[in-house]
């Protein structure tokens, strides 16, 4: 109930929002429509919004039956941690990107989808994939993958009408331009309102969904170790052509994909900063997160982190 609550506010305050936008470009007349579009923006995003992130990222459904043994392994473990997680079984995708990253979406556990990138699932061993996937189905039991979603959607609305306002300016009242100055402001105000919103909400998400997601796993040095593997491929100058072309959806990954972005803690950063959430992780285990190696770029053969047997987990 109080995640339904959450979305219902965050639903309000983007549509309020595009509304005002809307009344600066348009006057009352701006306003009504931006209202009408709002609402069925809001429907659709509703039902809708994890099929239109999907296919953003051309994201492929994969099963049991696929012919790559990598992309077996991976459903398998995914189908095997909801299971333990109490959950329906999700559908499962893959992005053809080579910057390791993941992402869950759908609105209701019952409607639950994860995707994975090529690239993490080629760099990361088993055991690392295994502690991302409970990381992203922690987001699903937790139910925030339906404010997540519809964040994204609407926040890239909110840029999209926002880019329009500075092209076409705007008009009074009575139909009058109202300058090029308020336009400008509305431009460059709105899309930063709007990514101020998907901060708050994601932000918190991932400490709690990191912790969750090692008490599914039972394995919080992998999730740590596969974080610290993440980031410094993506940090490192390899590109999500896709995600630098809707960065509204930049906080729904597990990592920020946006290049050379999100490095501190901080509050224009979609993500905490990764030694904060390594060090939360190792906490759980009593791990000093200094114990734990840099990770090395490409495939290895065991994490970059001390062995932990998961049957040994305070959870298990």
């Amino acid at each position: 109930m109080r995640n339904h609550l959450r979305t219902f506010m965050l639903l309000a305050a983007l549509s309020a929002l595009f509304v005002g936008i809307g009344y600066l470009i348009g006057g009352p007349t701006g306003m009504a429509v931006a209202f009408l579009f709002a609402a069925g923006m809001n429907l659709i995003s509703y039902w809708n919004a994890d099929k239109i992130v999907l296919k953003m990222y051309r994201a492929v459904e994969v099963d049991r039956d696929h012919p790559e043994p990598l992309i077996r392994n991976y459903v398998e473990d995914t189908l095997e941690l909801a299971n333990r997680a109490g959950l329906p079984r999700p559908k499962i995708y893959v992005i053809d990107q080579d910057q390791p990253n993941a992402f869950a979406t759908g609105r209701d556990p019952a409607h639950a989808a994860v995707a994975a990138t090529r690239g993490l699932l080629r760099m990361l061993d088993r055991r690392e994939i295994r502690g991302v996937m409970a990381h992203e189905l922690a987001h699903v039991k937790n139910r925030d993958t339906l404010t997540m979603t519809v964040t994204a959607t609407i926040a890239g609305a909110i840029s999209a009408l926002a880019n329009f306002a500075f092209f076409f300016g705007g008009r009074d009242e009575e139909g009058r331009p109202t300058g090029v100055i308020p336009m400008i402001v509305v431009a460059l105000v709105a899309p930063m309102a709007a990514a101020l919103v998907q901060f708050a909400i994601s932000r918190g998400r991932e400490y709690e969904a990191d912790r969750h997601g090692a008490e599914i796993s039972g394995d919080p040095q992998a999730l740590a170790s596969a974080l610290q593997k993440i980031e410094a491929y993506a940090r490192g100058g390899h590109f999500n052509p896709d995600a630098e072309r809707n960065p509204a959806t930049a906080h729904m990954f597990i990592i920020n994909p946006l290049a050379g972005r999100g490095g501190g803690d901080n509050l224009f950063s979609t993500h905490p900063a990764t030694h904060n959430r390594v060090a939360a992780l190792m906490q759980l285990t009593g791990v000093a997160a200094e114990a734990i190696v840099q990770p090395a770029r490409g495939r290895g053969t065991g994490t970059a982190v001390p062995i932990t047997s998961a049957r040994k987990s305070p959870w298990n």
